[in-house]
């Protein structure tokens, strides 16, 4: 799958609607194999940009875990020392 879309469940605090537009949109982008979709191909694509994120939100709202909340810093820094690694560069 797309590396740009990230977990959005089991944080805290919680995913925003932002984030899940974003992942929504980056999916679209994805599938369609277009990052900006033609005029005649505009309002399908954000019809479903909006589908997936009505979708996504729909299936955190629902999701249940026994796993503690996860850190989002705490996650964004073991992704950088991931990084690191992956690509030589500096945490």
């Amino acid at each position: 799958m797309c590396r740009n879309i990230r977990q959005l469940h089991n944080f805290e605090p919680a995913a925003t609607s932002d984030e899940v537009h974003a992942a929504a949109l980056q999916y679209v982008r994805k599938v369609s194999g277009s990052t900006k979709p033609s005029q005649a191909n505009q309002a399908a694509f954000d019809e479903a940009v909006e589908a997936i994120a009505h979708a996504t939100a729909h299936l955190l709202e629902h999701l249940t875990t026994s796993a503690p909340p996860k850190d989002r810093e705490v996650e964004r820094q073991k992704a950088r020392e991931r990084n690191a690694v992956r690509f030589g560069t500096p945490a």
